[in-house]
C-alpha cells in the first residue's frame, strides 16, 4: 500500500499531463472539437428517446435526461474497461523504454474518460433546468455514487490490464460481455419497473453499474435516497478488486515487456 501511494504521488503529474495530451489529440483534427464529447451521448439519447417514446409509446419521467445520465455514466465505465485490456500493448513504446507503474496507464484513461463524463454532466444540469426538475439535498449523493463507480472501474481495469497482456482474445470477449451488461444495466429503461420481481432486485444487487446508474437517476431526478448499503458494499468490493489488481500488476509487470 505504501508503494502504491508513493507511486501515485510520484507519477501523478505525468498522469495528468498524459491525460490532457490524450484529450487534445482526440480533438486535434475535429472541427467540432470537444463538442463531440457531448454530441456522442446526446445523439444516442435522441435515438433511444425516439424508440421508447414514439415506437413503444412509453418512457420514464424526464426520459431524455434519464437516458443521458445513463449513457454518460456507462461510457465512462465501458471505455475505461475496454481500453485497459490492451493498455500495455498500445503503450509498448513507453513500457519498453522507461519504468512506469502500469496502473498509472489506467489513471490516464480514467482522467480522460472522466473529464468527458463531467462535460456531459454539465449538459445534464442545463437539461434539468430546462425540464424544471426539482432539486433537493439528496442530489449530493452523486458524490459517493461517482466515487464508487470510479473505484470499481479502477479495480476491474487493473485485473483486466494484467490478463489482457497474456490473453490476446480477451478484448473480443470483453466486447461481447460488455454489450450484454449494457442491456442488463437499464440505460434506456427502468429495471425496477420493467423487470419483474424478484429479478429486478437481483439484477440491481448483482450488477453494480446498473445499481449506480439507477441511484444516480433517483437522487438527481426524483429526489429519493439511493441504496446506501449496497453502494457501500460495492465500494468495498471495488477497493478489494483494486488491491488485488495493483498487487498483481506489481508482481508480474516485469514480465509484461517479454510478452509484448
Amino acid at each position: 500500500m505504501n508503494k502504491f501511494i508513493a507511486d501515485v504521488k510520484k507519477y501523478y503529474k505525468y498522469g495528468v499531463y498524459s491525460g490532457k495530451a490524450e484529450l487534445k489529440s482526440e480533438i486535434a483534427n475535429s472541427h467540432l472539437s470537444w463538442l463531440w464529447w457531448i454530441l456522442d451521448p446526446l445523439l444516442f439519447m435522441l435515438v433511444y428517446t425516439f424508440v421508447a417514446l414514439v415506437v413503444f409509446g412509453r418512457g420514464e419521467k424526464y426520459f431524455p435526461i434519464y437516458v443521458f445520465v445513463g449513457l454518460s455514466s456507462w461510457k465512462f465505465f465501458d471505455r475505461t474497461v475496454k481500453q485497459s485490456v490492451k493498455l500495455v500493448a498500445t503503450n509498448s513504446s513507453i513500457v519498453r523504454k522507461v519504468y512506469i507503474p502500469k496502473f498509472i496507464l489506467i489513471f490516464i484513461k480514467m482522467f480522460a474518460n472522466g473529464f468527458k463524463m463531467m462535460v456531459s454532466y454539465s449538459l445534464v444540469i442545463i437539461m434539468m433546468f430546462f425540464y424544471r426538475v426539482p432539486v433537493s439535498y439528496k442530489i449530493l449523493y452523486i458524490v459517493p455514487i461517482i466515487l464508487t463507480l470510479m473505484v470499481f472501474t479502477f479495480g476491474t481495469s487493473c485485473i483486466l490490464l494484467h490478463f489482457g497482456v497474456f490473453m490476446e482474445d480477451l478484448a473480443n470477449i470483453m466486447n461481447v460481455l460488455l454489450r450484454l451488461v449494457f442491456y442488463m444495466t437499464g440505460i434506456f429503461y427502468s429495471i425496477d419497473k420493467r423487470v419483474p420481481a424478484p429479478y429486478n432486485q437481483i439484477l440491481l444487487k448483482c450488477n453494480p453499474i446498473a445499481l449506480l446508474i439507477s441511484d444516480l437517476r433517483q437522487c438527481m431526478l426524483y429526489c429519493t435516497t439511493p441504496h446506501l448499503g449496497l453502494i457501500l458494499l460495492w465500494f468495498v468490493i471495488g477497493c478489494i478488486l483494486s488491491i488485488i489488481g495493483v498487487k498483481t500488476i506489481y508482481k508480474y509487470e516485469n514480465s509484461y515487456v517479454k510478452v509484448i
